[in-house]
């Protein structure tokens, strides 16, 4: 794979059963990259492993004051510095890119995930955790795996130094052998506090992260309740634990580096007074100690590698870790270990939607009401009604049954066809930035064009207000740009273009948890009446208390305590079902409604 092939036609499916399982992973499915790097880093290596015997090569012939042989030691250097700039530059080359390919594919591989579990990533793993993976942790799961090739060269050569002065230099040779083991490990009792060191550094630096986002997400509210000088002390507090703990963690790293400094600076002592003791007596060549000194010298560079291959492993596997939790993630509670069945077809159109689970009914081609009382309870409906599994986490018991689309369960469906089949609306939907068209330019069945689904979002006033702040030379508000998020607009602006959006895609079932909480009751009725006349004769379930959009529903259906208990109109519920009048009117226990009061919220409704 090279960069210009990404991104992947198929990150492929990763072995998340722990963060060094997925390395592995991710160096097997690198294996051709890896192998160029290799070969390119052998080049490099054994071109700088030569060095030191051609220059004691060319001492001995000088000494020796042998012209020939000195001639073909200039020549033989030649070919080692060739060897040593193309390999270098090469090798180079296809590291950094087995670096990008890996972090592509892990890059891939979340954003599929977090399209596979839609909004309920975020209630199973932590938003600082999500961001910290799709961020720093990517780039140190690609440094890993790019840094492996570049090890396994220099340790090569390293082999290859001592093993060349055993036969040059016997005598000098065996004190190199000995001492580099002894350089490469000495640094591995360090690793173990460094690397919890490392793993303090970024659980700290992922709880400022969710800070931040918290703090960003909620500054309008902050600056509402003066809550701004609050938020900003426990943000510079939660900085500066992060700066402590980098300190702390950069100070064990540099005591690995001056480790790695001091013993090789030891060997070459010893082999310079070692060896000239040898020279004194006629035990060994001036060419001969010249390249010993040159070796170890040389070998200096190759074993950087080693410290930089414990780094890399260190920072990356808690990363991986971090990867291979999110990555592990499932749409349905599957045991780890089982066999996922085949997906099944997809529903003849014309479907009921059932949730055995509640044993809500939304019968096919009507516009359904879902009255919960609870905001949170509600919210996991929405997500079940569209093929999102609870997981355990998010409430009590064992996950509960699949929901049926016409008789079929929408976990064994096929997860694209599931989405095309039941879109689900949150309360927070996400407007990204760009112009109108493109916020609409998203999968759909053709049936609803834009400007019909604007108008029965009732999103007249948001097109004027787009087009009066776009630049000159912009007539049509659908070539508007939208800010990120769309913070330029109001609460109910960015919720009405939201609901326009879920509209043009028509899918066979739509699913809207209160669509009309931030707009005014006057523009809630008309959406009302906007949104049941587009999806006529189409599937609509909203989960709604507001008695505007409950009254023009053709079917109201109460649940409580987990369950559906009644259904019916809004005006028969009303009437005959006080859990249903508690929640609708914020009736309390202590009150109760005539029947003129009654008539009163019938007539407003």
């Amino acid at each position: 794979m090279q960069i210009s092939d990404l991104p992947y036609p198929d990150p492929g499916v990763p072995d998340a059963r722990s963060g060094p399982r997925f390395l592995w992973w991710l160096g097997r499915g690198q294996l051709g990259g890896q192998a160029r790097s290799l070969a390119w880093g052998l080049l490099h290596f054994c071109g700088v492993a030569g060095l030191p015997y051609a220059v004691g090569l060319g001492v001995g012939a000088a000494v020796d004051r042998d012209g020939g042989r000195l001639l073909l030691v200039g020549g033989l250097l030649l070919v080692v510095g060739a060897a040593i700039a193309t390999g270098d530059a090469m090798l180079h080359r296809t590291a950094v890119t087995n670096w990008i390919t890996a972090a592509a594919r892990v890059q891939q591989l979340l954003a599929r995930k977090t399209a596979e579990l839609g909004s309920a990533l975020t209630r199973r793993v932590a938003a600082g955790e999500v961001v910290a993976v799709s961020t720093g942790d990517v780039e140190k799961i690609g440094w890993f795996v790019e840094a492996v090739s570049r090890f396994l060269a220099a340790a090569f050569s390293v082999v290859a130094i001592c093993v060349g002065l055993l036969f040059y230099a016997p005598s000098i040779g065996v004190v190199v052998a000995v001492g580099v083991p002894v350089l490469a490990l000495s640094v591995l009792p360090l690793l173990p506090r460094a690397t919890r060191r490392a793993d303090v550094q970024r659980e700290k630096a992922g709880k400022a992260t969710e800070l931040a986002s918290d703090t960003v997400a909620g500054l309008r509210v902050l600056r509402g309740i003066g809550g701004e000088e609050l938020f900003l002390d426990r943000y510079r507090d939660a900085s500066q634990e992060v700066r402590r703990a980098a300190v702390r963690s950069a100070r064990m790293w540099a005591l690995i580096a001056a480790v790695q400094v001091l013993l090789p600076g030891a060997l070459m002592v010893t082999v310079v007074w070692y060896g000239s003791v040898l020279v004194l007596d006629g035990r060994l060549g001036v060419g001969e100690l010249v390249a010993a000194f040159s070796a170890v010298a040389t070998m200096l560079y190759p074993l950087r590698h080693f410290e930089e291959i414990a780094m890399a492993y260190s920072f990356s596997r808690p990363s991986a870790q971090r990867a291979a939790r999110v990555l592990s993630l499932t749409r349905t509670d599957e045991a780890p270990d089982s066999v996922p069945a085949e997906p099944v077809e997809a529903p003849a159109p014309g479907g009921d939607l059932y949730d055995p689970a509640t044993g809500l009914l939304a019968p096919a081609g009507r516009f359904t009401a879902v009255v919960c009382g609870d905001p949170d309870v509600a919210g996991r409906l929405a997500e079940r009604l569209g093929g999102h599994a609870v997981h355990p986490g998010d409430g009590p018991g064992a996950a509960p049954p699949s929901v049926l689309l016409g008789g079929v369960a929408l976990d064994d469906l096929a997860l694209d066809s599931a989405r095309g089949l039941v879109l689900v609306q949150d309360k927070d939907p996400v407007l990204l930035s760009g112009t109108l068209r493109e916020l609409f330019d998203v999968p759909a069945s053709g049936a609803v064009a834009a400007r019909e689904a604007l108008a029965a979002a009732q999103c007249g006033d948001v097109l004027d207000a787009l087009l009066q702040a776009a630049p000159d030379g912009v007539d049509d508000a659908m070539d508007a740009r939208i800010t990120e998020r769309g913070r330029s607009l109001s609460g109910g602006q960015r919720q009405r273009l939201a609901l326009a959006r879920s509209l043009v895609t028509d899918p066979e079932v739509l699913v809207l948890d209160e669509p009309t909480s931030a707009v005014d009751a006057h523009t809630e009725a008309r959406i009302a009446d906007g949104v049941a006349a587009l999806r006529a004769g189409r599937t609509t379930v909203v989960l709604a208390s507001s008695p505007l959009l409950l009254d023009r529903a053709d079917r109201v259906v109460l649940v409580h305590g987990g369950r559906a208990v009644a259904a019916g109109t809004h005006r028969e519920l009303l009437r005959g079902e006080p859990r249903y009048r508690a929640v609708v009117t914020r009736e309390t226990d202590g009150e109760t409604r005539s029947g003129e009061e009654l008539t009163e919220i019938e007539e407003s409704a």
